[in-house]
């Protein structure tokens, strides 16, 4: 592991753009970007639109290595090049931002209040493709849908068992077991996995390990997680909260930093003009920063 990488991501003041809306997602997001599904008539078209609006956002003057420690990316944003360099590469090179790639491959059906991931059957040959693209770490989501103890021990267990091979394959894993901010009983369902976390933590080792949390209703509930040495950082998601709320929330949980997705880029739209798109980009880094630093 790169003692430089790893020493800005543990240390860097700053917050994770999350850029990697899949195949499922991408759909939405050019929509809200202001493409319509009526653009493009194919995934190759659909994926070079999306691109397209990712390498705008890395490109834009307010996208920076100062504010901006990570940014996450889907695979073909991986294969894919800015100015004729792979993303990663233009990313650590041009703006001293560290890459991470979503490995993960949707979600399963829900069972026992949560939604486990499908199986990963290609992670060997993910992480041996992302190392060669010099990623720095990967990411993988679950949901939980209800405070039910038997789904939350299943996704704990699942979420560990696949960020220790991709550990031991050299790679910085972010576990998420993303709590759905919507649900009745929230607060109960935050607490069982912080406990089940912690739980797993005791035996993991040494390797480097990241988690990327919903915005939980106890601030600071995840402090714990940060008295395991081998833990560099502990990252919230927005979830579905809009901008204002996302950062209000974050700002009470002194020891978690942003890794938004929607809550960064809601503002930006295809038609603005690089001025207006700059602008709306420096505001929302500007608000998310200071909200991660608090």
């Amino acid at each position: 592991m790169d003692k430089i990488k790893l020493d800005k991501m543990k240390n860097d003041k700053g917050f994770i753009a999350a850029l990697d809306q899949s195949g499922g997602s991408t759909p939405k997001a050019l929509e809200n970007y202001g493409i319509s599904r009526e653009s493009y008539e194919s995934d190759e078209e659909m994926f070079k639109l999306v691109h397209e609006m990712r390498t705008r956002i890395i490109k834009s003057k307010s996208f920076t290595g100062d504010k901006i420690i990570g940014a996450i990316l889907f695979e073909v944003t991986m294969d894919s090049k800015i100015d004729g360099k792979y993303t990663a590469d233009y990313l650590w090179e041009e703006k001293h931002i560290l890459p991470f790639l979503k490995v993960d491959s949707g979600l399963a059906e829900a069972k026992d209040g949560v939604r486990l991931m499908k199986d990963i059957t290609d992670l060997d040959e993910k992480i041996k493709r992302a190392k060669e693209r010099n990623i720095f770490g990967t990411k993988m989501r679950s949901v939980i849908d209800e405070a039910n103890e038997t789904g939350i021990k299943e996704i704990v267990k699942q979420q560990f068992e696949f960020a220790k091979r991709i550990a031991e394959g050299g790679l910085v894993p972010i576990v998420e077991p993303e709590v759905t901010i919507t649900i009745h009983d929230k607060a109960k369902a935050e607490e069982m996995l912080r406990n089940e976390l912690v739980e797993a933590m005791k035996s993991w080792g040494d390797k480097p390990i990241m988690f990327k949390l919903s915005l939980p209703e106890e601030a600071n509930l995840y402090d714990v997680l940060c008295d395991f040495d081998a833990t560099i950082r502990v990252v919230a998601l927005s979830g579905g909260y809009s901008l204002d709320e996302a950062n209000r929330r974050l700002s009470m949980n002194h020891n978690m930093i942003a890794s938004f997705s929607r809550a960064l880029v809601g503002e930006l739209n295809y038609n603005q003009s690089e001025d207006e798109f700059d602008q709306k980009l420096k505001e929302a880094v500007n608000s998310i920063y200071e909200a991660s630093i608090k």
